[in-house]
């Protein structure tokens, strides 16, 4: 075999990342997100492009946050893993983001596994597989109960006590992983960072109470670069059982269409049945299925 040869790109040689197929769709996946040059790489073998990955993240970060678009050519997984061991970051979490139902369509499925396969190779464990959802106006808006009161809240302080209560029971995998590092506060914090990144205004964030004043949970309308979504759900665990995530998603919902979402993305992980539930009958289809995997370890690069 010819001897690889692994490329980083700049704004004069940024064309060259789409000298690939794209048997799983990643460009219009990613059509409204914004990559920097500098932070996508390819490998070549005989002048011919075999793997190729972007990292991401915001306008304002420093360095990636994470890879969100890896291709590996059949036959190159060694290839797709040498192009990531060798980038100067080492990121948390790579994503693969796949064609809703793509297990049923052998020719989707190879295609996955064999980025999977050189994902692992590189150093990444899958962590969870998650729904991901895109609403429209064409779906229509969710009837709101009327259960709850919704009201901003300043004091970050209270938000960062109710994310510990939440988390405290929790079948998100994120928060799950967060806990066995550093407990309920690193998985509350995490998730306050997270509110922090999101460049839409603070006064969105809102507590929903019961008209007698007991507070049920949080939603976080939120918009990331690519457009709006649903920033976070959720629901104090002695509340749970009542429906509760139903008005919060829909209120999130009425929040940002009354802004002039042309769309609202969100995710939830698959094990999380009551919230997948809640999505559905809200109006909310599966777009996409995405497999997070988490960095085994931190690494130099070359």
């Amino acid at each position: 075999m010819t001897t690889l040869v692994i490329r980083a790109l700049d704004e004069n040689s940024a064309h060259l990342f789409d000298t690939m197929p794209d048997p799983l769709g990643f460009r219009e996946k990613h059509r409204n997100t914004r990559y920097r040059p500098d932070w996508q790489r390819i490998a070549l073998r005989d002048g011919r492009t075999v793997a190729r990955a972007a990292w991401w993240g915001g306008p304002e970060d420093p360095e990636p946050l994470l890879i969100n678009w890896f291709d590996v050519a059949e036959g190159e997984e060694a290839a797709g893993a040498e192009l990531l061991r060798t980038a100067a970051w080492r990121t948390d979490e790579l994503e693969l983001d796949l064609p809703a139902g793509w297990r049923t369509d052998p020719r989707l499925r190879a295609a996955a596994d064999i980025r999977a396969a050189a994902a692992r190779a590189a150093g990444y464990t899958p962590l969870v597989e998650r729904f991901l959802y895109r609403w429209t106006p064409d779906r229509g808006l969710p009837k709101r109960p009327g259960r709850l009161v919704f009201a901003t809240e300043p004091d970050d302080a209270v938000f960062l006590d109710l994310l510990r209560r939440i988390h405290s029971v929790t079948l998100d995998a994120h928060a799950r992983r967060a806990i066995q590092q550093g407990g309920p506060d690193l998985a509350a914090q995490q998730e306050l960072d997270l509110f922090h990144w999101f460049p839409s205004p603070r006064t969105w964030w809102q507590i929903a109470r019961t008209p007698e004043g007991e507070t049920v949970g949080i939603h976080i309308p939120a918009r990331n670069s690519a457009g709006p979504c649903v920033g976070f759900i959720g629901v104090l665990p002695e509340q749970r059982g009542h429906g509760y995530a139903y008005d919060l998603l829909a209120e999130c919902t009425h929040f940002l269409a009354d802004r002039d979402a042309e769309f609202i993305a969100a995710a939830t992980d698959q094990a999380n049945f009551p919230m997948a539930a809640h999505f559905a009958t809200v109006g909310y289809p599966v777009v996409r299925e995405r497999i997070n995997f988490r960095a085994d370890g931190v690494v130099s690069g070359g």
